[in-house]
């Protein structure tokens, strides 16, 4: 993205708003049908949503095992594979580059989930292995509603308009 003009912050706007009304800690752009490298996150709603403009992860290191879950796959969560550590490079809204150093928490899974999005990833990309993927139960005390097999199984998860 070259120029932050007035539509740009519109659509930052937007997204946050759309993100705290789904009760989301990220979005990206393109799950809101717009071709960008543009991302909003906000762990609780006591912080201030961050503006990821053309952000990029400089810096990764080690593994972890954590539950996850994505506004584009909704009632569902897997195990996956992040990074112990991320670092990230961006413009904020009024695109000033700043970094952000993330570790063992959410802060560093939602960024690499979230700057995985811009890259045309989902967190069932990075699934640790087959059957680590569920429909989530909402009844009080209820196990998994289903856990699928293989990646082979899963439903049909294509967007439509």
């Amino acid at each position: 993205m070259k120029e932050i003009d007035e539509g740009i912050l519109k659509l930052i706007d937007d997204m946050i708003e759309t993100m705290q009304a789904l009760q989301g800690v990220g979005l990206a752009a393109n799950q809101v049908g717009k071709s960008l490298r543009l991302a909003v996150v906000q762990l609780s709603p006591d912080d201030q949503p961050i503006v990821l403009i053309n952000p990029k992860i400089v810096r990764r290191e080690g593994e972890r095992e954590v539950i996850e879950g994505c506004l584009s796959i909704p009632g569902h969560q897997g195990i996956v594979t992040r990074s112990n550590k991320v670092r990230v490079r961006a413009l904020d809204r009024a695109g000033k580059e700043f970094r952000i150093r993330a570790g063992d928490d959410l802060m560093a899974q939602a960024l690499e989930h979230e700057v995985g999005h811009l890259e045309g990833e989902l967190y069932i990309d990075h699934l640790t292995e087959e059957g680590r993927f569920w429909k989530i139960n909402h009844e009080a005390g209820a196990e998994h509603e289903h856990v699928y097999d293989s990646v082979h199984d899963l439903p049909d998860l294509s967007v439509t308009d």
